[in-house]
């Protein structure tokens, strides 16, 4: 617990400095909520240009990491001692779906229950890839959850661009002035169909156009055979809020950046694959 004190100390001065207005937006304190040490949406790229065998690997890799030593070690080393997580499938501008609402997780035994949830039974994709509905959804799946976290993190995959609803850098605005956290888990692999709709920077447009807030990062998955361990370490270093290590061979981290990547090219490549259905 100490060693949780002294980190989050250590860390104040940085994430005040970067909240901005975030902060003061923050929802007024619900007295009648359940205090945690961070409430985390997990939300889930399943858009059709993603493979059966994809969405069964990202479940059991989401399943496997919430069961591992590291993230019920760093959930019971923090100052409460539990969080609510929440795992939510998304695809374009009107399809989402909760798989898990609102859960406590402070022991395996909870862990063992959202994991099976989750493994039970897999759904198909859906058609399209929204992020910015899949944030403006995630903000608006906080309120009124029950819970009062010491953060509000939302950890997002997916597998290609923005193509549909309203232009990602909007979305992400409105949902950072509620201080809410966004980080990216950007799918870089081959195995399923429209790789028309891919970007070989996929991470880079990640990190330029869909994450932000306090300490906010991208981990690309470049092979499905990393997706687990990747997933396990996005996890940690979301609850303990721990400082981004360094760039590692095993798992490259990229922090937020400000480049001058173009947030509407997903909208381009498909105005430019709808003109080619034109008479």
């Amino acid at each position: 617990m100490l060693r949780i004190l002294a980190l989050i100390v250590a860390l104040a001065p940085a994430y005040l400095q970067g909240a901005g207005p975030a902060a003061a937006q923050m929802e007024p304190y619900d007295p009648n909520s359940i205090e945690v040490d961070v409430e985390l949406l997990l939300l889930v790229d399943v858009s059709r240009s993603m493979s059966l065998n994809e969405l069964d690997i990202q479940r059991r890799g989401y399943a496997e990491a919430l069961l591992s030593d590291e993230v019920l070690g760093v959930i019971a080393d923090g100052m409460l001692g539990h969080i609510a997580v929440s795992y939510v499938e998304w695809a374009g501008a009107y399809s989402q779906r909760v798989v898990m609402d609102w859960t406590i997780i402070r022991s395996r035994e909870d862990a063992t229950i959202f994991a099976e949830a989750l493994t039970n039974h897999i759904a198909p994709g859906m058609r399209r890839t929204s992020i910015s509905s899949a944030l403006m959804m995630g903000a608006e799946h906080f309120r009124d959850n029950g819970y009062t976290g010491l953060r509000r993190v939302i950890d997002i995959s997916g597998d290609g661009p923005n193509n549909a609803g309203r232009p990602v850098l909007i979305a992400r605005n409105r949902v950072l002035e509620q201080g809410i956290i966004i980080n990216g888990l950007p799918l870089m692999t081959q195995e399923g169909t429209g790789s028309q709709w891919q970007l070989d920077d996929l991470d880079l447009y990640y990190a330029d156009c869909v994450i932000g807030g306090p300490g906010s990062f991208v981990i690309p998955v470049t092979d499905w055979s990393e997706f687990a361990a990747a997933v396990r370490k996005k996890l940690v270093l979301e609850i303990a809020a721990a400082p981004v290590p360094p760039k590692r061979a095993e798992a490259r981290i990229i922090k937020a950046q400000s480049g001058g990547y173009d947030c509407l090219i997903g909208e381009k490549i498909w105005d430019n694959y709808m003109r080619g259905w034109e008479p």
